[in-house]
């Protein structure tokens, strides 16, 4: 028995919005480094409060520009606001889950955090594709 996603579903998913989906994230995290670097050089704030503040600002800024650019959502912030956030907490408990499980089979640290990168990109990908910014049916 053959399951196709909704046309809803399927149509947030494209090269074009995966494309995107990769710059913006991009973008984020050096937006998150770019900050957190600043905070510790320039006001001296503890390294760890500093990657925090790099962090929220960069999942701002990664949930406008995905909602805007990537898939050019319409949905409203209040609903797709706590999607996003719940879509990142799961792709960092995925990462080490991940992690830990490419480790434990023997691979070194990067390698083991590339192939966590990769997985958790494609999850953060479709579950933000098919649920945080889905296009709903008019």
């Amino acid at each position: 028995m053959s399951r196709s996603l909704p046309a809803s579903a399927a149509a947030s998913i494209s090269l074009r919005s995966g494309i995107a989906f990769i710059l913006v994230g991009g973008c984020a995290t050096a937006l998150h480094y770019l900050t957190a670097f600043a905070c510790v050089v320039l006001f001296a704030v503890p390294v760890l409060a500093a990657s925090g503040i790099g962090f929220v600002l960069s999942a701002a800024a990664n949930y406008l520009a995905n909602a805007r650019f990537t898939f050019r959502s319409a949905a409203a912030h209040r609903s797709a606001a706590p999607r996003f956030a719940i879509v990142a907490c799961s792709g960092l408990a995925l990462n080490s889950i991940l992690l830990a499980q490419g480790m434990a089979a023997g691979l070194g640290a990067v390698p083991a955090q590339i192939l966590a990168t990769i997985g958790v990109l494609i999850w953060n990908y479709l579950a933000s594709a098919l649920w945080t910014f889905r296009r709903r049916r008019q």
